[in-house]
């Protein structure tokens, strides 16, 4: 038995027709047939049914064409890895990226890695963070962008930039004013939060612990809501139904310039505000790194892709190219 037989088949099988099949397989007719009639013998199964008008793949050979495909697709594969091998950006890097920081990331980073490296595209992955870390474990992805803290997997991990929160609050709030905000100030605020799972919902807990107790009972629903992304809390802000935490990239480019006359949308009912830390008067941030697992051989695209976040323009953040 070898692929090329098993192609044949596959090509029988797919066209109805021993001359197209051929046609299709750059062989002759007669070449095709015999190779067939052989792989038939050796496996002693009748794989087609042959007539005057058409072909039909027989009960079991419909099964063993399936089983060829397979077997055609993976020896595919190990060419495709011997290619990676020799040039490790080639080929389709996969790319898990936490909610909170894909919308804000992704238009840029997609910009600088197609004119970087057009030879590797990005697949891209959108989940929590839990998720993201299961997923490099099985191998469904090759490398995640997300938000320290997070536990302990034993992944290989680089630093990509420090951001900071901003305050987002309702245009006509008393804070609106405000040049900046220091953390203990909201704690008389409706927190509006993210859904258990997102990890800046942790952050912003770690930032304002007051709100922690209200977060997880009932009777704090007086006191927190809960969003499904950080662009639905907005709108919430906007409506007037409390405040939140954003991280910087989130803040629209011209929400921070004076005298800038805005486009009429729920942003321009927001204020956002520099958060700054109670005990030292510094904005809290988060760090954003990229992670993936020790055992991935390109890390020449790990580099590359580390090189395309660096390049691009991201306001307001702190890269860690050390």
């Amino acid at each position: 038995m070898t692929l090329t037989e098993l192609k044949y088949i596959v090509a029988v099988a797919r066209e109805r027709h021993f001359g197209r099949a051929a046609d299709a397989c750059y062989v002759s007719q007669p070449t095709l047939s015999v190779a067939i009639k052989k792989l038939e013998e050796e496996l002693e199964v009748k794989l087609f049914e042959r007539s005057a008008s058409e072909v039909s793949v027989t009960t079991l050979g419909d099964q063993i064409v399936r089983q060829a495909q397979i077997v055609l697709d993976q020896a595919a594969a190990i060419k495709e890895i011997a290619k990676r091998g020799k040039d490790p950006l080639a080929g389709v890097l996969t790319l898990g990226v936490i909610y909170t920081i894909g919308p804000y990331l992704l238009p840029e980073l997609v910009r600088q890695s197609i004119e970087r490296t057009p030879q590797m595209p990005l697949m891209i992955n959108e989940n929590m963070t839990a998720k993201l870390l299961e997923m490099l474990r099985t191998g469904e992805i090759d490398c995640a962008i997300v938000a320290e803290p997070f536990p302990d997997t034993g992944l290989a991990m680089a630093p990509l930039y420090d951001e900071p929160f901003y305050a987002a609050v309702p245009s006509v709030h008393p804070l609106a004013s405000r040049e900046s905000i220091s953390s203990s100030e909201l704690k008389n605020e409706t927190m509006l939060l993210l859904g258990a799972g997102h990890c800046f919902r942790d952050h912003v807990l770690e930032v304002c612990p007051e709100f922690a107790r209200y977060s997880s009972n009932t009777e704090g629903i007086r006191r927190t809501f809960e969003g499904s992304s950080l662009e639905t809390i907005k709108h919430m802000v906007a409506a007037g139904m409390g405040v939140t935490l954003v991280p910087r990239l989130s803040v629209p480019k011209d929400a921070l310039e004076k005298g800038i006359r805005r486009r009429k949308s729920d942003e321009t009912h927001i204020r956002y505000i520099p958060l700054t830390d109670d005990s030292n008067g510094e904005a809290p941030k988060r760090r954003v790194v990229l992670v993936w697992r020790r055992s991935f051989t390109r890390y020449e695209a790990i580099a590359a892709l580390r090189n395309a976040i660096f390049a691009c323009n991201l306001p307001g953040v702190e890269m860690l190219q050390s």
